[in-house]
């Protein structure tokens, strides 16, 4: 008996995929206005119970041809939705049209990146993005033989990357390197040496925000090495830049290995007119950069570049099906040197296509309008005597709080504002208190939808 679920690859591929995609974006269009606006209104439980009712039984005997539809709507009606100008409370990005449509065509053809005849042509488009996105992170150092030129791998995202710039680290410094952070680093960081068995990280405090030179110089001054230490390049409560030179320059000067983790920030070696406040990261040994972030991929869209690529033999691993000697002897490319993980997607399809549709131009454009838009917010909160500005924004996010609430206060709104779905605001603490934040992702934003939120958020404030 012939099957009655059309595949999605193949020459009839196609065929069976035009009409849902038809499906598919009406049920989109038709759940976002059922929704409204940037989240589903009332709170977990009423999601839970509304998205429960819709679906019924997940596993039914009998099949519904009607579930695609049924699903899609379900989701897009309860989904928290990164394109609405209210909903600024994460590093949560509209995805580009291009890239989405790209990552279509990587899920019906769905290469696997373990091994080269599971991926021809994605693993050779893997290899142009990775070089020119280790170009654009070392610029200067791009220029000896193959084997010396710095390379990058593709990740799911930042958490993935800095675990690996751990791994590179013990690699090639031992078992005993000690991680040294600021207060502002990423959780994922110490995490990371928890998971690999280092030895207990140091943090250095950040009482500004952004890590402190004096104080590192200090920490590595009394530390017995190894050291590894990891300088951040927009942090996620603030989006603030380490002093990146000068970091360095203490890391040369106690032999200490460099890591910077700019999954916010790395998206500013696009922008002309930002790109100075990365001024330093080629000094790194590793970079992370998530550009499901600031690049507006599709998740999951990381990296993590490597100054030298002999790092990269910590990844090196062997299994005769999938990269026997004899094949990597006659030219078959290795790939689970790649990669920790084994079946990959290919990630850099809507990466590349992001990349040669725009061009650099292009996406330094979208970065300098979120930018601005970061600036125009903060500008407006500055001059509204209801509230305070924590600081001027270095990328893209903007603190701030009702002047004179509490704490609480601050966290109810916040609560109040997500339970009834008008806006998606995150949350910082930072100076001992707790801050609104609004992180800017989308560059269509209007200027009256900045005055918008911030009404809003006057408007529900406690009186």
């Amino acid at each position: 008996m012939p099957s009655t679920a059309p595949l999605a690859s193949g020459t009839h591929g196609p065929d069976a995929l035009r009409p849902l995609l038809h499906t598919v974006l009406d049920a989109l269009r038709t759940g976002a206005r059922t929704r409204g606006g940037p989240l589903p209104a009332g709170g977990p439980d009423a999601v839970a119970a509304r998205l429960r009712t819709t679906v019924g039984d997940v596993l039914p005997d009998q099949g519904d041809p009607d579930a695609l539809r049924v699903l899609v709507h379900a989701l897009a009606e309860g989904a928290a939705d990164p394109a609405h100008p209210l909903c600024t409370g994460h590093l949560h990005c509209p995805p580009l049209a291009a890239a989405t449509a790209a990552d279509l065509a990587a899920s019906a053809l769905n290469p696997s990146l373990d091994s080269w005849d599971q991926a021809p042509a994605a693993s050779a488009l893997e290899e142009l993005v990775t070089r020119a996105i280790a170009h654009e992170v070392y610029p200067n150092t791009a220029t000896g033989p193959d084997h010396d030129t710095p390379d990058a791998l593709v990740t799911t995202g930042g958490t993935e990357s800095n675990l690996l710039a751990l791994l590179l680290a013990r690699h090639t410094r031992g078992p005993d390197v000690r991680l040294v952070t600021g207060g502002n680093a990423h959780h994922s960081l110490t995490r990371a040496a928890w998971l690999l068995g280092l030895p207990e990280p140091v943090t250095v405090p950040a009482p500004t925000g952004t890590l402190d030179p004096t104080a590192l110089d200090e920490t590595l001054r009394t530390l017995p090495g190894p050291l590894l230490v990891a300088a951040t390049a927009g942090t996620t409560d603030a989006g603030l830049v380490d002093p990146l030179p000068e970091i360095a320059a203490r890391c040369a000067a106690h032999g200490a290995r460099l890591h910077i983790d700019a999954s916010y920030g790395g998206a500013l070696l696009f922008s002309d007119r930002h790109r100075h406040r990365l001024t330093g990261l080629d000094t790194a040994d590793t970079v992370t950069l998530d550009l499901h972030k600031l690049g507006w991929q599709p998740a999951a869209a990381g990296l993590i570049a490597v100054r030298r690529p002999t790092d990269l033999t910590a990844l090196r691993h062997h299994t005769d099906y999938l990269n026997a000697h004899d094949d990597t002897d006659a030219g078959l490319p290795d790939l689970l040197g790649r990669s920790l993980r084994t079946t990959r997607r290919p990630d850099t399809l809507k990466i590349a296509v992001t990349l040669k549709t725009l061009g650099r131009r292009g996406l330094g454009a979208l970065v300098d309008q979120v930018c601005a838009h970061a600036t125009e917010f903060a500008a407006l909160v500055h001059a509204h005597p209801a509230f305070q500005l924590h600081a001027p924004p270095t990328l893209s996010t903007v603190l701030f709080r009702p002047a004179h609430a509490t704490d609480a206060t601050v966290a109810a709104l916040r609560r109040r504002l997500l339970t009834h779905g008008h806006a998606v605001l995150g949350r910082a603490r930072l100076d001992g208190r707790l801050w609104l934040k609004a992180t800017f992702l989308n560059p269509t934003a209007h200027p009256d939808d900045l005055t918008a939120l911030l009404d809003l958020v006057e408007g529900h404030t406690p009186r």
